[in-house]
């Protein structure tokens, strides 16, 4: 079953298909070797049964479910289930924006980068969810991993229209309240957002002990401002507009965007996040293909 074609990109899934995502941090959750756990033992809670398969231990099965149903079961329990991730993808209206050297607009680079992620994931048989948020979570999709919820994802993004603010770190603070099992957060956003509610937010989440990835989606045009002659600037979240010679400013513009970013990737560091940027004129199959190789290149060698 495949997803709607708008936000499946064959070369970027073709480019990641032998890759993996997995959890750098003890999470709940670890399933044939992908996953550590922070558990140990057999004290527990049952999950669920599910079928035996060849080559798998001997010791593990249930004999008294075999009594009855003549079938091979074996207990899962909590401490089995892969990890849970949860993509946040921001849908506020400065998404909307793409650049003239730009193919799609930041929401739907963003949308085509987490569908391709979520196949990943689903192929590791890692439930995957889906929150869209602007000032608050406005779609929430809880975790699953099954081809259908692949499709609900595509389909919640299709729908979706970016608009108004972004209120990301409240967002964090009360989302982070609402997951019960702790969760491997994707953050999918400009983050054009109040910095220090968003740090607030993420320290919440690190507190909760949950593991964060933050991927930061851009156009080329906040970066450079390639602006030429007298220019109307719009805030596309606000109504305040400014008429000026972008060359009277952009050297300060490109000097505080450079600070912003610096700064974005110095607080994830400190908090142990991983931080990555993708540009929208930038080919999303090579920039996600070169994230996952380095992350587990990283991971390898902090193993050793």
């Amino acid at each position: 079953m495949q997803p709607p074609r708008k936000y499946s990109d064959p070369d970027a899934i073709a480019q990641v298909a032998d890759l993996n995502l997995r959890s750098r941090r003890l999470v709940e959750g670890a399933i044939s070797g992908q996953h550590r756990s922070p558990f140990h033992g057999f004290n527990v809670e049952f999950a669920e049964y599910r079928e035996y398969s060849p080559g798998e231990d001997l010791r593990r099965l249930d004999w008294r479910v075999y009594a009855r149903s003549d079938r091979h079961y074996i207990k899962q329990y909590e401490e089995e289930s892969n990890v849970r991730v949860t993509f946040l993808v921001d849908a506020s209206a400065s998404m909307n924006y793409q650049g003239k050297r730009a193919a799609l607009s930041k929401f739907d680079y963003a949308s085509t980068l987490v569908v391709s992620l979520a196949m990943l994931l689903t192929r590791q048989q890692d439930p995957v969810g889906l929150v869209l948020f602007d000032e608050s979570a406005v779609t929430v999709a809880p975790p699953r991993a099954t081809q259908a919820q692949i499709l609900m994802i595509t389909g919640l993004l299709e729908k979706c229209r970016p608009s108004r603010k972004t209120e990301l770190g409240k967002m964090l603070v009360s989302l982070g309240d609402q997951f019960r099992r702790r969760n491997m957060i994707v953050i999918v956003s400009d983050l054009l957002t109040d910095l220090d509610a968003l740090y607030a937010g993420l320290n919440r989440l690190r507190f909760s002990g949950h593991e964060v990835l933050i991927m930061q989606v851009l156009d080329h045009d906040e970066m450079d401002l390639p602006f030429d002659g007298p220019t109307i600037f719009k805030d596309i979240e606000g109504e305040e507009e400014l008429f000026a010679e972008p060359w009277a400013f952009r050297r300060s513009y490109q000097a505080a965007m450079d600070d912003f970013l610096a700064g974005v990737k110095k607080e994830c560091g400190a908090r142990g996040y991983d931080h990555v940027r993708f540009f929208t004129d930038e080919p999303l199959g090579s920039s996600l293909s070169y994230f996952l190789h380095s992350r587990q290149e990283a991971s390898r060698q902090g193993l050793r």
